[in-house]
């Protein structure tokens, strides 16, 4: 049966519609300061980032995509194979189908098995402790991801519904591997409360996942036999740029700004937020056929965030993260009624 789910969510959302409809990112709130003299040279920009003491060459993570059906063998193969080649991080999908179905792990080990050297996360659920030894080593993983998703718990046909002691259960992963932990919700964003909770529950690390990219409530929405509460929650979360203040602001653990980015400038914009880095996974799955169509992709990507960093004349990802920006509109609103200074990123 997780087999089977997993084929049907690929199968969504490489043919579907689930992004958001009438929520975006709230990164066209975001406007980086333009520098008419940036006073460096473009192509001596350097985007290499280090993650738990691993360089890689950009700031960019695949996130999670899949794992646990035999048609995700070959797309896990190819993203490995590309992630390998341009030195970035990949994710997986839930692991638990290959824990569980022993003969599906070949969907996974695939990953290493062609990315020898690149940062790869596992990936479970909160409550699957008992899991996330298996995960570690099925995947010879660098970070474990434990996913958070109470609204496609909630819309999907199987959803577990009983989210009680799920903290606890996080805590006791932290303490049972002996690699990074990282939090990801799945697309409906993580709150100023929720990360500091997490942080003290043993986080290491917080992929934000916010809302404007995929919405997991439409994917389950297209398997649902009444599609009324997939509807009603299509637009469910905080957008992605509010909960990168949120996170950024009130924890000190790296942080991934993911949920909606599409390409360098909106990377640019997260990052001079005060993320670390950021994901993307619904355009390497739409968009992307062979390795090439993958590696392709990500220089347009790191193309349009090179020029980016040109045009606030920022050398390397650390000095991005200091480069003059306003927040506007809806962005500004939500987070000024939240008690966050958005005048600092002003930086004057």
């Amino acid at each position: 049966m997780i087999s089977d789910r997993k084929l049907e969510h690929l199968l969504i959302c490489k043919y579907y519609d689930v992004e958001f409809k009438n929520k975006t990112t709230g990164f066209e709130d975001i406007e980086l300061i333009h520098q008419a003299l940036p006073e460096i040279n473009k192509n001596d920009i350097d985007l290499s980032t280090s993650v738990f003491g691993k360089k890689m060459e950009s700031p960019l993570f695949i996130t999670a995509i899949t794992g646990g059906h035999p048609v995700a063998k070959d797309i896990n193969k190819n993203l490995a194979i590309a992630a390998e080649e341009m030195n970035i991080a990949l994710g997986v999908g839930s692991q638990r189908a290959a824990i569980e179905h022993p003969e599906l792990a070949d969907t996974y080990t695939v990953v290493r098995e062609n990315a020898p050297d690149c940062l790869l996360v596992g990936n479970i659920g909160a409550p699957q402790l008992n899991l996330a030894d298996k995960a570690v080593k099925i995947l010879d993983a660098d970070i474990l991801a434990i996913h958070l998703n109470p609204l496609q718990e909630s819309i999907q046909p199987e959803g577990d519904l009983d989210a009680r002691g799920f903290l606890d259960s996080i805590s006791k992963i932290c303490d049972t591997v002996d690699i990074p932990v990282m939090a990801k919700e799945t697309g409906c964003g993580i709150s100023s409360e929720t990360a500091k909770d997490l942080v003290n529950a043993g986080i290491d690390y917080i992929d934000i996942e916010g809302a404007g990219g995929t919405s997991w409530a439409a994917v389950e929405t297209y398997r649902a036999d009444d599609r009324y509460l997939g509807e009603t929650f299509w637009d469910w979360g905080i957008p992605t740029a509010i909960s990168t203040v949120e996170v950024t602001s009130s924890v000190d653990v790296p942080v991934i700004s993911s949920g909606g980015i599409r390409n360098g400038l909106e990377a640019a914009k997260a990052i001079a937020l005060g993320a670390d880095a950021v994901g993307m996974a619904l355009p390497f799955l739409k968009e992307s056929v062979s390795v090439e169509d993958i590696i392709e992709y990500i220089n347009k990507f790191n193309e349009s965030l090179r020029i980016a960093m040109f045009l606030v004349g920022a050398n390397n990802i650390e000095e991005l993260k200091n480069s003059n920006l306003i927040i506007k509109g809806e962005t500004k609103q939500w987070l000024d009624d939240r008690g966050f200074n958005t005048t600092k990123y002003s930086r004057r």
